[in-house]
């Protein structure tokens, strides 16, 4: 669980969009080109996995080091119509994380239902072998302690979600409920860090935005 302000901001150039935000690099009818910065909150404390979930797995979680959030950056091209709108992004860590890259492909419909709006996303994200590794192995530094290797290598890793913006009353104030599920390949359900015969990982976000 973990609180974060999820400021928007849209300008004729600029943007900014909960945890990410960018330029405007490119603009012509329904394509844009974007340079982004944007925060990659996937790090966890080890001591959140669960140390009998651990042992099970044959890990010593005192042998284990938490893994941090990232910052990511790259370009995102998206192309947006009446069906809909398809973007593909590539970003690459910046913050000495990982130093993993990630290459995303998404597509998203929007329903406009009475004043709510409801839109579906599929796609997939390619992550690299440095990326995968960090968030899903065990790292060289732990191995050296006596933690048996794992690496995942590069993998791909398919998703769906679903977000609902929800006004309230007629003021200015709209709840926001969104849901992604991740697919996990084989090489990253195996992980000893992921509780046996996990083959996916969800994520829920709730908030509560005022427009100005």
């Amino acid at each position: 669980i973990r609180p974060f302000p999820l400021v928007g901001y849209e300008g004729e150039r600029v943007f900014l969009r909960g945890v990410s935000g960018g330029v405007h690099v490119y603009k012509s009818g329904g394509f844009t080109l974007d340079a982004l910065l944007s925060a990659r909150l996937d790090g966890f404390d080890i001591g959140d996995l669960g140390r009998t979930e651990l042992l099970a797995n044959g890990v010593n979680p005192d042998l284990l080091s938490d893994r941090d959030d990232g910052i990511d950056a790259g370009f995102r091209a998206s192309v947006g119509s009446t069906w809909g709108a398809i973007a593909l992004e590539a970003v690459h860590d910046i913050s000495d994380t990982s130093d993993g890259y990630q290459i995303s492909l998404d597509y998203r419909y929007t329903w406009l239902l009475d004043r709510s709006t409801l839109t579906t996303n599929a796609g997939a994200n390619w992550m690299s072998s440095d990326l995968a590794n960090y968030y899903f192995g065990i790292l060289d530094e732990e191995v050296a302690r006596g933690v048996a290797a794992y690496a995942p290598g590069s993998v791909l890793v398919p998703r769906v979600g679903l977000t609902l913006m929800q006004p309230i009353g007629t003021t200015k104030w709209q709840l926001l409920g969104s849901v992604e599920y991740r697919f996990l390949p084989s090489e990253l359900s195996d992980s000893p860090l992921l509780e046996h015969g996990r083959n996916g990982l969800g994520r829920v976000v709730l908030g509560l935005s005022r427009r100005f």
